[in-house]
């Protein structure tokens, strides 16, 4: 009996799994290494908060649980769960942050409107990459890099004369994403809206394919 590419995914996060029940390995490390071996994303520890306060020690941290922590390398794509867990060692109870540019841009727009604009999406049978709801009620889609230089100018060209009515923007380079199962500034966790998949997350769709559909619901909803 032959092996599909899904069954192989299937098999090597059981692994993974099963590898975190044998030797203790926290759920965090196990998502990490999802993120890096499967899906090709780098993954950066990010600060916690309890009380309010930040984990990065800053008595006036501008985003408190919601950054990367300055002094932590980046894990890079392709570690393994054992690289991973070494990595994730030095900075015990970080959250997960992916960073936006490399293998991905985001399109973020209200919760509400992402889960109404992914009903239409799924049922026009469009390609779509992973989503993710964050707790502080925005949707954010992972499309293809690039999307966040483009969008200003994809918007004009479907119409949009003034991109700042809508409530939806690009995030690109520089910019990092809390990713589930991670809290996020202490409001909870992020959830996935629609998980990754081998082919969507290793090659997210472009945002063209779906600008049109999320423009038009989040200014539905607006208004």
């Amino acid at each position: 009996m032959g092996f599909t590419i899904g069954g192989i995914r299937e098999m090597r996060i059981r692994e993974m799994r099963s590898g975190t029940r044998r030797r203790g390995r926290t759920s965090e490390c196990t998502a990490v290494a999802e993120f890096t071996s499967l899906w090709g994303w780098d993954v950066v520890p990010g600060a916690r908060t309890a009380s309010g306060a930040c984990s990065c020690g800053k008595a006036r941290c501008a985003a408190p649980g919601a950054h990367p922590l300055d002094f932590a390398p980046p894990v890079r794509a392709g570690a393994t769960l054992d690289q991973v867990t070494e990595a994730w060692a030095e900075f015990p109870g970080a959250s997960i942050m992916l960073p936006v540019g490399r293998s991905f841009d985001v399109i973020e727009v209200a919760e509400s409107a992402g889960r109404h604009a992914l009903v239409r999406l799924e049922r026009m049978g469009l390609p779509l990459g992973p989503v993710i709801a964050a707790p502080e009620g925005r949707a954010h889609f992972l499309v293809a890099p690039g999307a966040a230089a483009e969008l200003p100018e994809l918007l004009y060209r479907m119409g949009w004369d003034d991109p700042s009515a809508l409530d939806l923007r690009g995030l690109g380079p520089g910019a990092h994403i809390t990713a589930p199962p991670a809290d996020r500034a202490g409001l909870g966790p992020a959830r996935w809206l629609r998980s990754p998949a081998l082919d969507s997350a290793t090659k997210p769709p472009a945002a063209r394919l779906l600008l049109g559909t999320l423009a038009y619901v989040a200014h539905r909803s607006r208004a």
